[in-house]
């Protein structure tokens, strides 16, 4: 088998994949009566890397495996294909989901100290939802907290491989007000005790920002009501409570 055919085998793939597809993958396309010679696969994710480089599209490896996405140049055009609603989330969410990328394994108890209001299970449950956080493991202290920590599926949505790819603190806008704060070590003292969390359904926080679609895909009308529909419920909550 040419590496001509492989090349072709492996773009056709990856085009036809709804998800990311692995290496391991990618080489399964290949029987073991006619497999594929070494390292002819990558050689063939090379190739088609490099013939990118004049597209509209590109081929880039996440924490899930290979996927062509629309270019960032161009992806406002594109953009258009899809739902014309972006998704929208509070600002709590969006915090809440900082704090867990880049402070985690971090437990709820934590975030709490850190964002000064208590976290409203809505938040915590639509994250889930999303499959982009999960419970990693329990912290070893009186009532084992949950321990918190981002999914492969998060790193796939923000089009990243790894969690050290992450933009610097400084450069997301929206949340600039946690960078100092997500320094602080929580304190676990009495002090702490005597200073609990804000009830957050008690505070105003109807702001919403929006999220963006990430180059690789659109997300469905349905995936974006469901997602707007969780956080219009954390904010009937919180209305229903002043």
């Amino acid at each position: 088998m040419d590496q001509s055919l492989i090349t072709r085998i492996v773009e056709a793939a990856l085009m036809a994949a709804n998800q990311p597809l692995t290496l391991a993958q990618l080489h399964g396309l290949f029987s073991l009566d006619d497999p594929a010679p070494d390292g002819s696969v990558e050689q063939a994710l090379e190739l088609l890397r490099e013939g990118c480089a004049d597209r509209g599209v590109e081929l880039v490896e996440l924490a899930s495996g290979f996927r062509f996405q629309v270019k960032a140049d161009v992806h406002a055009w594109v953009a258009r294909l899809w739902t014309e609603r972006q998704t929208k989330y509070t600002r709590a969410t969006l915090e809440t989901l900082a704090l867990i990328a880049y402070r985690q394994p971090i437990t709820r108890g934590e975030i709490e100290q850190v964002r000064g209001v208590a976290v409203n299970s809505n938040i915590i449950k639509a994250l889930e939802e999303r499959e982009w956080i999960r419970v990693v493991g329990h912290r070893d202290v009186p009532g084992k907290p949950a321990l918190f920590g981002t999914t492969k599926a998060f790193l796939d949505y923000f089009g990243l491989k790894r969690l050290d790819e992450l933009p610097p603190l400084s450069e997301l806008k929206d949340i600039g007000e946690l960078e100092p704060q997500l320094q602080f070590e929580p304190d676990t003292g009495p002090q702490a005790a005597m200073s609990p969390p804000v009830d957050e359904t008690n505070v105003d926080d109807n702001e919403t920002q929006e999220l963006p679609v990430p180059h690789g895909d659109a997300e469905t009308e349905e995936d974006t009501a469901d997602a707007t529909q969780d956080d219009d419920a954390e904010m009937a909550s919180s209305e229903q409570t002043q």
